[in-house]
């Protein structure tokens, strides 16, 4: 029986990557739809904004850390 792989640093930052630019891109596809029905509440709006711009930071870190530093 052959166990898993287990996945380094890097990797797991890259999976995780994925997973957030996809909550990302669905809140944005949500916050749209709310718009465009009209059937949106302010306070509700608020908080998908909220988390939209939470997950944007998170994803931004990641990148960095994933990105070398290049000294010119």
């Amino acid at each position: 029986m052959n166990a898993p792989k287990e996945l380094n640093h890097e990797e797991v930052l890259r999976v995780k990557l994925e997973v957030l630019r996809r909550e990302h891109r669905d809140l944005d596809e949500a916050i749209a739809a709310m718009q465009e029905r009209g059937t949106s509440d302010a306070l509700t709006m608020k908080r998908l904004k909220k988390r939209k711009l939470m997950l944007k930071d998170q994803i931004a870190r990641i990148e960095d850390e994933l990105t070398p530093d290049i000294i010119a």
